[in-house]
């Protein structure tokens, strides 16, 4: 075996060509022997032939603590799937000082950028205006279609989850000047107010906003927990965009709110994916749907090959990682993302 650093990868469900350019490559075989795998996921017999020897693993594969006692050399994890999964002794390895790390911050300026368009055009009622004119139903200078569009101007939103998602939202929503909440029990008070949001409990959030935009992880804690109680505490036509995690409300209830013309609902994260041909909400009113694809555009997939070789140097230098985003001990435990298939 090289006197080089291993870098291992098992990097499925993600093509290595899609996150890693050329140059990107050539950066990781300057920084030790790579062993190339992709495709399906690795066999055990795979990881088990290399990881004694693996400095830097890249990919999903189970790390119990009785495979980590078989890699004494392992310095870091990267998750490029980008969910932290429940796979992996987190414990053991924050207890050996292998950081575990996942690309999960290249999505979320996309997804913030969709969800404030996906607003704009419930607010404004873009999508089915656009569907009047082509089935020939339009009211002309938008007298009728108008009647019930609001501006996001000067109108206090919310932001229910301040991670990489919302806090990539929070500069798109600054310049229509109206007042930001925030809730996320995870942040301090302190830390929303730096931002320059205002921190709030959940309830205010629901009750003062005109929209309110859902970015937070699924968790122990939170999983299926807002519903109807938050829904009927907005006014009647607010605007509800679910960008995150399904996992975080009733999506029967929140569906319900949107049929009975209560709330306009912007989604883009789904129960179950595919969406089920027959599925109810393909026949909501007052909803803008889209196939959870609000993250994944072809333009952000190279970041995450560029924040991975990144880390990899730092790593390699004894220096702490800085681009992508560590497993955090006291939280990653309650975190229930379900793995990208």
């Amino acid at each position: 075996m090289s006197e080089q650093p291993l870098i291992l990868f098992d990097p499925h469900p993600r093509p290595i060509d899609l996150l890693f350019s050329e140059a990107e490559k050539a950066r990781l075989n300057g920084l030790g022997q790579v062993i190339w795998h992709e495709g399906t996921p690795a066999p055990d017999e795979y990881i088990d032939k290399y990881l004694p020897e693996t400095t830097i693993l890249i990919g999903q594969p189970a790390l119990p603590k009785e495979r980590l006692d078989r890699a004494p050399n392992l310095k870091a994890v990267f998750n490029v799937e980008s969910n932290f999964l429940p796979n992996i002794d987190y414990e053991e390895c924050h207890r050996r000082g292998i950081p575990v790390l996942s690309t999960a911050p290249v999505f979320s300026l996309p997804v913030a950028e969709m969800a404030l368009g996906m607003a704009l055009s419930l607010a404004r009622r873009v999508h089915e205006a656009d569907a009047a004119i082509r089935a020939g139903t339009e009211t002309l200078y938008g007298e009728g279609d108008n009647q019930d569009s609001i501006l996001l101007t000067g109108r206090t939103t919310a932001i229910v989850g301040c991670g990489n998602v919302g806090r990539s939202l929070l500069p798109l929503l600054k310049p229509f000047g109206g007042k930001i909440l925030a809730h996320d029990p995870w942040i301090h008070p302190s830390v929303l107010r730096e931002l320059g949001m205002v921190p709030a409990t959940l309830e205010e959030c629901f009750e003062q906003s005109a929209a309110v935009f859902l970015t937070g992880a699924v968790t122990t804690e939170n999983a299926g927990g807002i519903g109807r109680t938050y829904f009927d505490k907005m006014s009647k036509g607010s605007l509800l965009l679910l960008m995150s995690r399904a996992g975080v409300v009733n999506f029967d209830e929140l569906l319900d709110a949107a049929e009975s013309g209560h709330l306009r609902v912007g989604i883009d994260v789904w129960p179950d994916e595919p969406i089920p041909k027959d599925h109810r909400a393909r026949r909501t009113p007052n909803t803008l749907l889209q196939a959870h694809r609000a993250g994944n555009i072809p333009e952000v997939w190279p970041w995450m090959g560029e924040r991975v070789v990144d880390d990899i140097e730092q790593i390699l230098k004894g220096l702490p990682p800085q681009r992508c985003q560590r497993a955090q001990l006291e939280t990653v435990a309650k975190l229930r993302s379900k793995p990208v298939e």
